[in-house]
């Protein structure tokens, strides 16, 4: 097949969450099967143009109307001889060339033009196609940010030949983030006007909601866990306003965790961490946690303490309100925390705090540190995730790998992925708390600490963890099949066999 993957961000080009690792490590595995897979998103200011081998790509594209305006759109080409997976930039640079990818650093919030940003990003990876001459048998779309391509191809394009074998997948990665704008922000889509009204597939609450539109149109559509898939169609609590949307189009919704990537996150093979070790022998972790210590500023010279690793944006999805209001009961016990990430200034103000007050038991880094992310894995003795909801969630997966025993809430791919503890059967590979309570929470940090006191149970949880199999190649497999729906649904499986 050819497979068109389009995405607002892609690893190791442009990151803000686990989207860009989806859409880095994807599309490898895909191309690993025999498919002719592509990869398209924006060229932001942030993608380090020194360090890459681009070329641009001379087409002849028509000016995109985005708005009241006729814009002209360039193509950057990686030349990347490790892969045969082509990565295609959409350079214009009034839209892209800017400080951050959708938040504007001077407010703090969205910029105020992402409507027109993704609307040309969109159109643009329609046209980019028609130009290459590149007629794909699948578009799949990633995120609000992509979401119109499928509602453009069943409206604008639905008498261009060129897509008449196409058909489009849309997957979910954060039903949060729906990418919703003031109803004026429909005239700049540039369909028929007929098409806004109460309950149309562009209308919510008397807004434009693009995610919406993706939903409708797409001919499947996925999210990233089994689990989050059930939630995000059963309440507003997981749905944010589309529970109902979703639930009407159940028999085309599915569900495929997130796989990681073992190229670059394995102790035995991690580039970040200074001493590699592996299921066979464990040594090495130890001397990482010394290190990870030493890095935080840690006093010496203590006894072995439990360590909890947390890496995450600092926003209430992720439980911080929970912990928040055990901060105090969670570092009067006989721990200590090294924190990794950023997120609202209410959590950085928190965090700190803390800090102050328990210099020797928490070390707050409010940063995005790759390397430091690295370390955290493989030196700490748990990871914590409390999290609200999570659709897939990456980081329990990675703590597995590394034999760093995940403490989760049983919601979305942490519920898919982690096996609780079971004192009886001395099985499991996490602790698991299942209502959103903070007592509940403390109580499984609680019942992890006292286990790590016995060290041949917890090696044995630590082993079982390790011995899981979260990579790509399965997941894209089922990706690969869920493309098969997708041409089936459209029939053009049948034609073209």
């Amino acid at each position: 097949m050819k497979i068109a993957i389009v995405s607002p961000e892609v690893f190791p080009f442009a990151k803000t969450g686990g989207l860009a690792d989806v859409a880095g490590a994807l599309p490898k595995e895909i191309a690993k099967l025999g498919h002719d897979v592509k990869v398209i998103l924006p060229f932001y200011k942030t993608i380090d143009e020194k360090n890459l081998s681009l070329k641009n790509l001379n087409l002849q594209m028509p000016e995109l109307p985005v708005a009241s305006n006729k814009v002209k759109v360039k193509l950057k080409s990686l030349d990347n001889k490790e892969s045969t997976v082509e990565f295609l930039f959409l350079d214009y640079k009034p839209f892209y060339n800017r400080e951050n990818l959708y938040i504007d650093p001077k407010s703090g919030k969205d910029y105020q033009d992402n409507d027109e940003r993704f609307i040309l990003f969109s159109k643009g990876v329609i046209e980019i196609l028609k130009s290459l001459d590149w007629s794909p048998d699948i578009i799949h779309c990633n995120d609000w940010q992509s979401a119109l391509i499928p509602a453009y191809l069943k409206t604008i394009y639905a008498g261009d030949s060129f897509f008449k074998n196409t058909a489009t997948v849309f997957s979910i990665h954060n039903i949060a983030y729906q990418g919703i704008f003031p109803k004026e922000s429909f005239k700049k889509i540039g369909v028929a006007e007929n098409l806004f009204y109460p309950i149309s597939p562009f209308e919510f609450w008397g807004k434009v909601n693009f995610m919406k539109a993706g939903i409708i149109y797409a001919d499947v559509i996925n999210t990233v866990s089994e689990k989050y898939k059930e939630e995000i169609q059963k309440s507003s609590d997981f749905g944010y306003g589309l529970e109902g949307v979703l639930s009407s189009r159940g028999t085309d919704l599915y569900g495929i965790l997130n796989g990681i990537d073992y190229s670059e996150w394995s102790p035995e093979n991690d580039k970040y961490i200074p001493f590699k070790y592996s299921f066979k022998d464990l040594s090495g972790k130890e001397k990482n946690k010394k290190e990870l210590l030493s890095n935080c500023g840690f006093p010496k010279g203590k006894k072995d303490i439990p360590l909890i690793g947390i890496i995450s944006r600092l926003a209430d999805q992720k439980g911080f309100d929970l912990l928040e209001k055990i901060g105090d009961e969670i570092l009067s016990l006989n721990l200590r925390i090294v924190l990794l990430g950023t997120g609202e200034l209410k959590y950085h103000d928190y965090f700190l705090g803390l800090e102050r007050k328990y210099p020797e038991k928490i070390k707050v880094n409010l940063t995005f540190d790759n390397p430091l992310a690295h370390l955290i894995e493989a030196g700490s003795d748990m990871f914590l995730m409390p999290s609200k909801y999570e659709p897939c969630g990456l980081n329990q997966l990675y703590s597995l790998k590394y034999g760093t025993i995940p403490i989760v809430r049983e919601t979305g791919g942490l519920a898919d992925t982690i096996q609780d503890f079971n004192p009886k059967t001395k099985k499991g590979t996490g602790f698991v708390f299942k209502n959103y309570d903070p007592d509940e929470l403390l109580d499984a940090i609680k019942g992890a600490l006292k286990v790590y006191q016995d060290k041949k149970l917890w090696k044995k949880i630590m082993l079982s963890g390790m011995a899981k199999d979260f990579s790509w190649e399965s997941s894209a497999k089922k990706y690969v099949e869920l493309y098969k729906a997708a041409l089936e649904k459209t029939g053009t499986l049948q034609r073209s066999k």
